[in-house]
């Protein structure tokens, strides 16, 4: 008898798609994002990186992931760590981007945190260097 994957798993398996496809591997994100998802970034839509404004749902979530792939292009998405405990999920790493516009390079620190509710990631926010994020983009 086969066993669904755990929410574990399943986040797992969306970060290596997304390193593997440097960044266009939006699907696999957005089949885990529950319809009313709130999901946030650090840099709240600082300028040069307004894409990273608040989501508030799944259709938000493309938009930002249209965005960054129409603005950078992924280094490298690596995970260093990545563990669970009830409905939380928490991803430590690290990754690189290049902005498309400007030509200048981001490498820093990654840390995401999510919460899941049957199967679906209902929250999400994401930190990372935003000083330098911002200065590529300028």
């Amino acid at each position: 008898m086969a066993t669904e994957p755990s929410d574990l798993e399943r986040i797992r398996t969306a970060y290596q798609a997304w390193h593997d496809s440097r960044g266009q591997s939006m699907q696999h994100w957005l089949e885990l994002m529950s319809p009313s998802v709130r999901f946030r970034s650090l840099a709240g839509g600082a300028p040069g990186l307004e894409f990273t404004q608040d989501c508030q749902c799944s259709g938000d979530v493309e938009r930002y992931f249209g965005a960054l792939a129409q603005d950078w292009t992924m280094e490298h998405y690596t995970v260093d760590e990545l563990f669970g405990s009830g409905d939380r999920v928490v991803m430590l790493g690290h990754m690189a981007w290049v902005n498309k516009r400007t030509g200048r390079r981001i490498d820093t620190p990654k840390a995401d945190f999510l919460r899941m509710r049957d199967g679906k990631v209902v929250e999400f926010f994401e930190f990372y260097d935003t000083a330098k994020a911002i200065a590529a983009a300028s």
